[in-house]
């Protein structure tokens, strides 16, 4: 069994993330992008963000497929039967696919549950949801897709700290300006938000480097962020128990938590 190691962040990087005291002007249109992206330049560069970091920032092109995305988002607004039906087929046809995936690495999954208290179940019903098991991780780069909502009026405020994770990632070599995601910048396995994936992020592997587009470092990563988030081993994470609340920090859909407890208690039955 590898040894898993936590990716330590200091203080300092802690405070860095966190929304600067000043902001660079905000915009509804791409128009105003490479401008913000100077004003931003300070901001990341007060925030830690190197030279690597700050050519991406530089680089980046406003998302257009971003913010067409992001406006149309319209919720999750499917009952529990058809929203499991939609994203999973069926209960039982996917959990037999994650018990297998599990049985093939029976010790791996032992460990996260041993070090993290996490279940396997749960994870295997997170990693089967966001990307099919790692088939569909997405196909836009990461940084321009952060940086736009970053700029972008409508949550500017959520995705700043994201944004400065973004390069911060690109400083340490976890990623590139060119790395692909999911069209709101989510990475890897479990698609991870950057600056989560900067916070939480696990060396599962042992090769000195957290990459969430490796699996073992993505299930670790995903393990660590639930218990650092609140999950107490042991405890039940059924609707009404201790911690099925915990899953509201990883997906705030109701139907979206309704359906990892329940996928993932057929997978570790």
């Amino acid at each position: 069994m590898r040894q898993i190691k936590s990716f330590i962040i200091s203080l300092s990087l802690t405070a860095a993330l966190a929304v600067p005291a000043y902001a660079a002007p905000c915009g509804n249109s791409g128009g105003g992008f490479n401008a913000w992206k100077a004003a931003f330049a300070a901001e990341a560069k007060a925030a830690g963000v190197k030279q690597r970091g700050l050519d991406a920032l530089a680089s980046a092109s406003y998302a257009s497929s971003t913010i067409a995305a992001d406006r149309n988002q319209k919720g999750v607004r499917y009952a529990l039967n058809d929203f499991i039906r939609i994203r999973l087929g069926s209960l039982d046809g996917f959990a037999a696919s994650a018990r297998k995936r599990k049985a093939r690495n029976a010790g791996f999954y032992q460990s996260l549950e041993n070090r993290y208290g996490v279940p396997a179940g749960v994870l295997l019903a997170i990693h089967g949801m966001e990307t099919g098991f790692g088939r569909n991780m997405g196909n836009s780069a990461v940084v321009p897709a952060i940086l736009t909502l970053a700029y972008d009026c409508r949550r500017s405020s959520l995705f700043t700290p994201h944004a400065i994770g973004a390069l911060m990632l690109v400083d340490r070599g976890t990623i590139t300006a060119n790395t692909k995601g999911a069209k709101h910048g989510e990475l890897g396995h479990t698609q991870f938000l950057p600056g989560n994936a900067l916070r939480y992020g696990v060396d599962a592997n042992g090769d000195g480097r957290v990459d969430l587009y490796n699996e073992a470092d993505a299930l670790a990563s995903t393990a660590n962020y639930l218990r650092q988030k609140g999950w107490k081993p042991g405890a039940g994470y059924q609707e009404g128990q201790t911690n099925f609340r915990v899953l509201n920090q990883w997906n705030a859909a109701t139907v979206y938590q309704k359906a990892i407890a329940l996928a993932a208690a057929r997978i570790d039955s």
